[in-house]
């Protein structure tokens, strides 16, 4: 599959220019650079007929118009990336396909993510859709929490977790873990390492497209906090948050936020 094939190169040549070292803040730009550039290169050699909205990219809005949009995040965790022995750094690829296709005059949101992958070069993982890239991961309905809330875990910012993340963790005694990028907090859940990633921060559609692609595909639960569907290829690639967890709990936690959304 292009996605996994694409993101696990890109996050090669991470890890190749990670190896040489050098002022952190140099290696992040290089790595922002030079990963961006390779899979926007790649991208118009392999499908010339696609958009692509990219972090490191100009959003001309093209891809309003486009029946496939490739959503790619070339570095996710920049700061992690340039942190001497951090593995929470990942590289996201999606693909959007409108539903109708040739009609690009319909709203924003009449898509599907029909492919992604999630590459952990520092852990060397690659999670994607399609047949063998979840391999190893936990099913989403293995775990049996026995109705106890205080079992639950959910991986968050390590500096800077919204408040909302704290009052539901402290509504039902859950455990707060912390991690870098949102590639890598998904790939927790997936893992079986915590239960649920909830962030209400703000961010963009790059930086969630292709864990909610591979998490989806795994058979989790994922939304907005408010339990309404994740839309991509907006006009606005703005995302403000989102819920990723194992479908036995996603009650409990919506609950729990509308509860500490109202209190507040």
């Amino acid at each position: 599959m292009l996605a996994r094939d694409l993101a696990e190169r890109a996050g090669q040549l991470l890890l190749d220019l990670r190896v040489r070292g050098g002022d952190p803040d140099v290696l992040r730009k290089a790595g922002d650079r030079l990963s961006h550039e390779f899979l926007a290169a790649e991208l118009a050699a392999c499908r010339p007929g696609d958009a692509v909205l990219s972090e490191e990219g100009v959003d001309d809005q093209a891809r309003l118009a486009a029946d496939r949009v490739w959503i790619v995040d070339p570095l996710d965790g920049t700061r992690e990336f340039g942190e001497e022995g951090r593995t929470d750094w990942a590289v996201h690829v999606a693909l959007w396909e409108r539903d109708t296709p040739g009609t690009p005059g319909t709203p924003d949101g009449t898509g599907t993510l029909t492919a992604g992958a999630v590459a952990l070069p520092a852990q060397g993982q690659v999670l994607s859709t399609g047949k063998g890239g979840l391999g190893g991961l936990v099913p989403p309905g293995r775990r049996d929490f026995g109705g106890s809330p205080a079992r639950v875990s959910i991986v968050a910012s390590r500096s800077r977790a919204p408040q909302l993340v704290r009052d539901v963790a402290e509504r039902i005694g859950a455990e707060l873990v912390p991690c870098g990028s949102a590639g890598a907090k998904v790939g927790t859940v997936l893992s079986g390492q915590t239960d649920a990633y909830l962030h209400a921060g703000g961010f963009y559609e790059w930086d969630t497209a292709a864990p909610v692609a591979v998490a989806t595909a795994a058979g989790y639960h994922a939304s907005r906090i408010d339990g309404s569907d994740l839309v991509y290829n907006r006009a606005n690639p703005l995302m403000p948050d989102i819920l990723v967890c194992r479908p036995a709990i996603a009650g409990l936690l919506l609950e729990a936020i509308r509860e500490a959304t109202h209190a507040i």
